[in-house]
């Protein structure tokens, strides 16, 4: 008990050997295959029921209403009180352009387009990229590489902004929602299993470690019928 009482409920002890980051993707629902048929709505319609459930957060008025516009392309440092509560930059769904669901709804599901969110994985006080901001890239992960011939990023070129970046803890950095990258896979070999890997990539990102598929990378199958 008296321990305890030593150890703070807003920032981990020791942070001096922090892990690199790992990822996750939207739609999550039965594991890493994300199967469905352009022809038939009811096999695709629960990924995008999914990317509205899960955007809904990231929705531009509501970020409007409990976050603030800040400073692109720097880590947004808030000093003062460790209890204080932090104030948390704003991520519209907006930014996700052609995978925010707002123009197309159903997020290039019905075109045999799917879009996939990119999250990484929230580490108190961790600064990604070294004030470089890190990227994400994605590639066949075994077989012909040409079944993957075309992947557009937002926002942007597909970058995690360090304005998203110390995360100070659920306690006092309450609004916080993780910045995401949509990767929107527009043109991905029909009738077939395709494993993709998107990875991070940035200085002291780990993305080749063979037993961990997540950190710092993900491994997904897509099989989009006709």
């Amino acid at each position: 008990y008296v321990m305890l009482l030593t150890l703070s409920p807003y920032t981990p002890t020791y942070r001096d050997r922090v892990s690199p980051p790992g990822v996750m993707i939207r739609p999550y629902l039965n594991g890493f295959t994300i199967a469905f048929n352009i022809s038939q709505p009811s096999t695709w319609q629960p990924y995008v029921d999914s990317m509205h459930h899960f955007l809904a957060a990231y929705d531009d008025k509501v970020q409007e209403e409990k976050n603030i516009e800040c400073v692109s392309g720097q880590y947004f440092i808030q000093g003062g009180n460790e209890s204080a509560e932090k104030k948390a930059c704003q991520f519209k769904r907006s930014l996700l352009q052609n995978c925010s669901g707002i123009e197309d709804p159903t997020f290039g599901y019905s075109k045999g387009q799917p879009c996939i969110l990119l999250k990484m994985n929230r580490i108190i006080g961790y600064r990604p990229g070294a004030g470089v901001p890190v990227s994400v890239d994605c590639k066949v992960q075994k077989g012909n590489e040409s079944n993957l011939r075309s992947v557009d990023f937002y926002p942007g070129n597909g970058t995690f902004d360090l304005m998203y970046y110390p995360y100070y803890g659920k306690i006092t950095h309450v609004n916080y929602t993780s910045p995401l990258v949509a990767m929107h896979f527009t043109d991905v070999r029909k009738n077939y299993l395709v494993p993709i890997q998107c990875s991070l990539n940035g200085k002291g990102i780990i993305n080749d470690v063979n037993s961990d598929r997540f950190l710092g990378r993900i491994i997904f199958t897509l099989s989009i019928g006709k």
